[in-house]
């Protein structure tokens, strides 16, 4: 079930791409601010259980619907709501298009248009960086938006879809991403506001509910790019930074595909960025998505031949 699902949402995903402002994100970026606005009161017990709520919520809506579709109608409905929630919490074409337009700024000479549309993805002031840090940033927050909308849903899929939990896993990884992306944003009148003991709470549980999907990214990356350097890259980064998820899977891709990532990181190693890393990475990334493919379908063949 878990290689059809995947596969069906990757190709649904990529011929109708979920638009940015859609009902199932809405739902759940509402669902956050309701517990936050009513469970937030400031102390650290409140700010494990705001986020306990806000995580737990959705997953478990999720994990009923999916048992209910087995015990009455089949796997077959069941497929069709794993398909259905996969298409809502994966994809590329939720960052791909920033990706995209920036790569062909850069194609074209018109350095400007490329810093502008780096400036509107990341919310970052661009407008005096250099050719080489423009390229950088769209690697960096590119395979970290790989990592984080493909490679790390894969994961918790997987693991709760061989438990039995459906497609929980999904919706638990990426509704814990985001929580840790609300938790820290500047203070606005129109929002709730996030107390210390929030934050703190969903900075750590970010840390570990992705530690594992980290590190499988990074293999990943090694296996399918440079594997001795991605590995000696990643080894060397986490001896000076330990316990940092998306520093691992940088790591990783720099060695992968010898390029510098990292500002100011004195492990970092490799070439200067340069336009030609972009087609670099992206083949690095779908080669990965196929790798984890054939890992499903392998699964998939193993469990129905057992």
């Amino acid at each position: 079930m878990s290689f059809i699902s995947i596969l069906l949402a990757l190709l649904l995903e990529q011929a109708k791409p979920l638009p940015q402002i859609n009902p199932v994100h809405n739902s759940v970026r509402n669902w956050v601010r309701w517990v936050m606005r009513n469970f937030d009161a400031g102390k650290p017990q409140h700010g494990w259980l705001a986020w306990s709520l806000a995580v737990s919520g959705p997953s478990l809506l999720v994990l009923g619907v999916h048992w209910l579709l087995v015990w009455q109608l089949g796997w077959a409905f069941a497929v069709v709501w794993n398909v259905a929630i996969l298409y809502a919490t994966l994809g590329f074409r939720q960052f791909s298009h920033h990706f995209t337009q920036i790569r062909d700024a850069l194609d074209a000479g018109d350095e400007a248009a490329a810093r502008e549309a780096l400036a509107g993805w990341m919310r970052i002031d661009a407008s005096a960086l250099p050719r080489s840090e423009i390229v950088r940033h769209v690697i960096e927050y590119s395979v970290l938006s790989a990592h984080r909308h493909v490679f790390g849903v894969f994961a918790w899929y997987s693991l709760f879809a061989a438990l039995g939990l459906g497609p929980a896993g999904a919706v638990f990884y990426r509704v814990s991403e985001y929580i840790s992306v609300f938790a820290k944003r500047p203070t606005r009148p129109e929002l709730p506001p996030v107390s210390d003991a929030v934050r703190d709470q969903a900075a750590r549980a970010w840390a570990l509910v992705d530690w594992l999907p980290s590190r499988v990214t990074a293999l990943s990356f090694a296996f399918v790019g440079s594997f001795e350097e991605a590995v000696d890259s990643w080894r060397r980064h986490e001896a000076v930074h330990p316990l940092d998820n998306d520093g691992v899977v940088l790591a990783a891709t720099a060695g992968a595909v010898n390029v510098r990532l990292g500002q100011d990181d004195p492990a970092a190693s490799g070439q200067v960025p340069e336009p030609a890393h972009l087609r670099a990475v992206v083949g690095l990334v779908w080669r990965t998505v196929v790798m984890w493919m054939v890992f499903l379908a392998l699964l998939s063949l193993a469990r129905l031949l057992g």
